[in-house]
């Protein structure tokens, strides 16, 4: 069982709190004197991400009650339980029952898996909804029993994070792994690095994210030395990474909760992320916790050169500490007005802890009665399920200047609806307006509701499958991203500001368009590769740059990089380009190209040969295959290059007839 970051014991602060500000305060936050421009964390929010819950029958390797229960064999009940609060389950496909009573309004008593791709699009989903930048998938020893559902997860968080616009990064967690020292940089190596090949990957300065958690920490779980740490910390940063450590609080003075002599190792990180679970659960402890750490702390990064990212929380359910958002709000206010470069929100799923910023069960009437779990309303204050995402939406907003700073949260714990159930009724009407080789538009007539929609979820229907790809307040959407000449099927659902919604519309099936000789279906799509150095992975060579280049590994010829179309597809012609400029040599690389309707089954579409790259004449090579062929996914396999030892290649363009 991977170890979660339990709450340590609530260390003494110190006590002087800071002084209450007005309410009143529109002051823009200060500008932070950040050692990184804006990225992908850096002015960003970003959100730990679990995805570690499995239940038996979802198919995954695991085959268990992962995190869900204490014996991962039996279903969740009120005596096998790993949980402290009770998620709001509504909008997941799939859900598993257990043995719970039912929930306070009859409904069985039902939980999600990590493990179905509609459940991890449905998160990355909600965090598209409520501008929430990144997500960090925790990444615990993957060399047991959790190894293969763990990379799974990966790939399933990279699908969704691609899907919906969101970025992602790995986050190691350390906690109680052995050898920790090799075995992290095996499975960056081998397994994890390839996702950096991925458009939604997060980068800043350039460089591809990864964070390392849990060193330093005082306690038996993390007994790493400093040189090891420092080693495994300076071995990325050879990767071309760029590295965020993930801190106990007291880094700094490298007391209490930190190991002495770990200074050198933190201060060797681009960004520090101190972990708070535990050490802060009300308003004036947050206050005191911004006088303590936050400041001076941000202080230190600033005279050393690197980038602040401390956490902020939700507050456990269960040990009633969100004072619906205040808490959490007081938090944010906190860390914007002390100029931190980015913020970590602990955490999005983790309801292990009940720190969870994802959707929670409302009232008891959304809790199995036999649970004793608290909802959102435990104190009194009725809370939609979605507050807390909206909060962090918010808190987003006010990082990057887009709010002005206060010290009162803007974000009432239920929008105004007059306590409204009835779901809007059903959109009629759906029709397709057009269609292109890659997107269908799609419009509708005006639902209706009792108080009013607030807008519609259209869907992707795959049998009894649905998942959404978008949502609009408007009555037409155009889906993109489709595979040329297949058959999509659509319907679209309303809902209003209660979060009620309808049943579905009507169907309609649309067959795109057959592939355009002059539209690049390869642009922005998903790559894969035998390997690549330092920061040139392969999704360089699908991102619509040519300044940016894949390149594998020197001097171990045959090496590969493959385009995924999305789907099977007609194929006439392949376009490569190397970096235009005249510093890049006439070379010729030697490529042979396959293809196939699936990952693991090529054909030979055309033979070895050598093709010149001649910056006089733009550095472009042009492959036309001998007649159109349907495929999905193409590898360029090359075996020589008179001039560097890899294989390069900038933008690996593809085009139908």
């Amino acid at each position: 069982m991977g170890v979660t970051r339990r709450v340590f014991l609530r260390a003494a602060i110190a006590t002087a709190a800071v002084g209450t500000v007005g309410a009143t305060e529109t002051v823009l936050a200060p500008t932070a004197s950040a050692a990184s421009g804006p990225g992908d964390v850096v002015g960003k929010i970003t959100v730990g991400y679990q995805g570690w819950f499995a239940c038996i029958g979802d198919g995954a390797p695991i085959n268990g009650w992962w995190h869900w229960t204490q014996d991962w064999g039996q279903p969740p009940s009120p005596n096998n339980t790993g949980i402290s609060c009770w998620p709001d389950v509504r909008e997941y496909t799939n859900t598993y029952q257990t043995s719970y009573a039912a929930l306070g309004n009859g409904q069985p008593a039902k939980l999600f898996s990590s493990y179905d791709q509609q459940t991890v699009n449905t998160h990355f989903l909600w965090m598209q909804q409520n501008n929430i930048d990144t997500a960090a998938l925790q990444r615990f020893n993957p060399t047991g029993g959790e190894g293969p559902t763990r990379d799974a997860m990966a790939t399933k968080v990279r699908a969704a994070a691609e899907s919906y616009g969101r970025k992602f990064y790995i986050m190691y967690d350390v906690s109680n792994w052995t050898n920790m020292q090799s075995e992290i940089k095996t499975d960056w190596t081998n397994k994890m690095s390839a996702h950096t090949a991925s458009s939604a990957y997060a980068k800043q300065n350039g460089k591809p994210v990864v964070c390392v958690w849990g060193f330093g920490f005082n306690d038996p779980n993390h007994p790493f030395t400093p040189d090891a740490c420092l080693d495994v910390v300076n071995w990325f940063k050879n990767q071309g990474c760029y590295v965020i450590g993930g801190v106990p609080r007291e880094w700094r003075t490298g007391t209490e909760g930190s190991q002495p002599g770990f200074l050198g190792v933190y201060h060797a990180f681009n960004m520090i992320s101190p972990w708070m679970v535990g050490a802060i659960g009300n308003v004036t402890e947050a206050d005191n916790a911004y006088t303590t750490y936050t400041v001076p702390d941000q202080a230190d990064c600033n005279a050393n050169g690197v980038d602040f990212q401390p956490c902020v929380l939700p507050g456990d359910v269960s040990g009633r500490q969100r004072a619906h958002g205040d808490f959490m709000w007081r938090q944010f206010y906190n860390m914007v007005r002390a100029g931190v470069q980015g913020i970590y929100i602990s955490m999005f799923d983790e309801y292990n802890e009940g720190n969870q910023i994802a959707k929670t069960a409302e009232t008891q009437a959304w809790v199995p009665t036999n649970s004793g779990f608290l909802a959102l309303d435990e104190d009194g204050t009725a809370c939609s399920s979605d507050y807390y995402l909206r909060l962090t939406g918010d808190g987003g907003r006010m990082l990057k200047g887009q709010l002005a700073l206060t010290p009162t949260r803007p974000t009432q714990p239920v929008v105004p609806n007059g306590g409204d159930t009835t779901p809007p009724a059903a959109p009629a009407g759906l029709t397709a307006t057009g269609h292109t080789s890659d997107s269908v538009s799609l419009s509708w007539n005006t639902a209706t509701d009792n108080v009013g929609v607030s807008g519609y979820h259209v869907l992707r229907v795959s049998g009894s499958t649905s998942t959404q790809v978008g949502t609009t307040s408007s009555t037409s959407f155009t889906v993109t991203g489709l595979g040329a000449s297949t058959a999509y099927t659509f319907d679209v659902v309303a809902y209003d500001a209660a979060g009620n919604v309808s049943q579905p519309s009507s169907q309609v099936t649309v067959t795109t368009d057959p592939p355009s000789s002059t539209t690049n279906l390869a642009l922005h799509r998903a790559t894969s590769e035998s390997s690549h150095t330092q920061i040139y992975a392969s999704g360089n060579a699908t991102d619509g740059d040519t300044t940016t280049y894949w390149e594998s590994a020197n001097n171990a010829f045959p090496q590969w990089v493959q385009v995924d179309l999305g789907a099977a597809t007609g194929v006439k012609r392949i376009v490569l380009r190397l970096p235009p400029a005249t510093a890049w040599a006439t070379r010729t690389q030697t490529i042979t190209v396959q293809g196939g309707t699936d990952a693991g089954t090529t054909t030979q579409l055309l033979t070895p040969a050598g093709y010149t790259f001649d910056p006089a004449t733009g550095n472009t090579a042009t492959l036309t295959l001998p007649s159109t062929v349907t495929t999905r996914y193409i590898r360029l396999t090359i075996t020589a290059n008179t001039g560097w030892p890899a294989g390069q290649v900038s933008e690996f363009q593809v085009f139908g007839a």
